[in-house]
């Protein structure tokens, strides 16, 4: 061996040495596998403090992310069964959601579980939403089947514009869907757009969520094991790196594999879809309380200084 080989293979060993491992000594945070029915509980059992009052849960994200497809997983694991009621298309290279859209997910034969779920048309770099019409949206002044316009953001006049809308109306939790492969790679001004959409709804009081798809698709040790998806350091970096370029903190944020090519329910795939709807619905009741909380102080303030 020659001595420029030998110096080649050195640095080759001394790279691979101090390469961070794939694996990390412990999971970074822990997740109930195969115990899903606790967790299918709690969602089951969850019921909002006041009489007649929705969870709003508005889902945005960069076009082809997996918006639909995550409310189609979250109602899989809900039904018990594959559903397909939100349409997606993975051929579609445009915005395939094109309106404002509320789902509401079936509990029994006259009863309907007390948190909706609101799909938009995709973020773009040069298309795609207005993010004033998102801020709309999140403020309840948008009603259902409202068609986006790509061009101009939604007037005051539309008939689809709500003038006064109520609390089941405005929107409880901002969730941000994210493919998991285009976190390092994303374009700064669709970053700058979900930026600006946190802070509005960071002045509105509105709780944030990210949600991180395709996992899977981002390393062969989480392809094979989904269980890894807490051990694998290069997971855990591309979530830190998110949460450093858009502000949205570590613990809001939660990786998902949405149902897409499976035929049947898995119990590793609902073990993550169940723990981020938790999350969600608790950080939309901290928000229906505050709200509450909010007005029930105006009013008081009003009252004394009559």
């Amino acid at each position: 061996m020659t001595f420029l080989q030998k110096l080649g293979f050195w640095r080759k060993k001394e790279r691979k040495e101090t390469e961070a491992p794939p694996f990390l000594s412990k999971p970074w945070r822990e997740i109930n596998w195969g115990d899903n029915q606790r967790d299918l509980q709690y969602v089951k059992d969850y019921r909002p403090q006041t009489d007649g009052q929705q969870l709003r849960i508005l889902l945005h994200g960069h076009i082809g992310a997996g918006k639909s497809s995550f409310i189609n997983s979250v109602q899989s694991v809900l039904q018990g069964r594959m559903y397909t009621q939100a349409l997606a298309d993975k051929t579609f290279h445009d915005c395939f959601t094109k309106g404002y859209t509320t789902y509401n997910i079936q509990k029994d034969r006259d009863t309907f579980y007390p948190f909706v779920f609101n799909d938009i048309m995709g973020l773009a770099k040069d298309k795609g939403v207005q993010v004033d019409d998102i801020k709309l949206a999140l403020k309840g002044h948008v009603k259902d089947n409202y068609r986006f316009n790509r061009d101009s953001r939604m007037s005051e006049d539309d008939p689809f514009y709500i003038n006064h809308p109520t609390d089941n109306d405005k929107v409880h939790v901002l969730v941000c869907v994210i493919d998991a492969n285009t976190v390092t790679c994303m374009h700064n001004e669709i970053e700058e757009k979900i930026r600006n959409i946190r802070k509005e709804a960071t002045h509105l009081s509105i709780p944030q969520v990210a949600i991180l798809t395709k996992i899977d698709e981002t390393c062969p040790e989480i392809k094979e094991d989904l269980q890894n998806v807490y051990k694998v350091n290069y997971l855990k970096e591309k979530m830190e790196q998110f949460s450093v370029n858009v502000g949205i903190p570590m613990n809001c944020i939660f990786p998902v594999k949405n149902y897409d090519r499976e035929i049947d329910l898995n119990s590793d795939v609902d073990s993550l879809i169940l723990s981020a709807l938790k999350h969600i619905i608790n950080f939309g009741e901290d928000c229906i309380n505050f709200h509450k909380s909010q007005q029930l102080r105006a009013m008081s303030y009003q009252n004394n200084n009559m």
